[in-house]
């Protein structure tokens, strides 16, 4: 195994971790979640709420397995930088401030995965291989 296929497969379960841990948490507190996007005045919060957990979680699991990474990684880095103006741009408060630069980072990963595709240890790298 090379270490540029454990490199990648670790980058894309760190990046993954967040999008799952994020779904989960908005199925735990579907209330919070949605008087969250209601207060930054986006329209049908619960259309917006259930957009954002399928999106997390299918996204996350899709990068995590290494499936479709090149069309996930880049609708997951919309998704991430539409958070980030969305909801993180009061850039007086730091906390704002970091949460938008984190997203531009995450973001940043996700448009590397769609570059480069999700190395050999995946289900697109064994698809390649089968060929």
């Amino acid at each position: 195994m090379s270490q540029t296929n454990l490199l990648a497969a670790v980058g894309r379960l760190l990046i993954a971790l967040i999008f799952i841990a994020s779904g989960l948490g908005k199925i735990a507190a579907p209330g919070a979640t949605q008087g969250y996007i209601a207060a930054v005045g986006l329209p049908l919060p619960m259309v917006s709420y259930l957009i954002a957990v399928l999106v997390e979680l299918a996204g996350g699991i899709l990068i995590l397995i290494g499936y479709q990474v090149r069309i996930t990684g880049l609708v997951l880095a919309a998704f991430t930088l539409a958070t980030a103006v969305i909801f993180h741009t009061n850039f007086a408060d730091q906390n704002q401030m970091i949460h938008f630069l984190k997203n531009v980072a995450i973001a940043g990963g996700l448009l590397q995965v769609a570059a480069f595709g999700a190395g050999a240890l995946s289900l697109d790298g064994r698809r390649l291989r089968s060929r």
